[in-house]
């Protein structure tokens, strides 16, 4: 099963390079893939970013995230 994450594009670096907060990590991605500008929330793939999120979309799937996560540590 593959599974893309949510995260927000808060910079562009050169050679189409987006540093992306998930949250509680800030990660390179590749952004080949997508026309993201900052701000933008993506769905990140074994680092790149496959497509472009509505800001509700992105919150809402990062929050269903954090409540799984949350749930396989009780």
């Amino acid at each position: 099963m593959c599974i893309a994450v949510p995260a927000e594009v808060i910079e562009i670096r050169e050679g189409n390079i987006g540093l992306v907060d998930y949250g509680d990590l800030r990660q390179e991605v590749r952004l080949d893939l997508v026309d993201a500008a900052v701000g933008d929330f993506v769905l990140v793939h074994v680092g790149f970013a496959i497509q472009k999120l509505s800001r509700e979309e992105g919150l809402e799937t990062r929050e269903l995230f954090r409540q799984v996560y949350a749930a396989m540590e009780e």
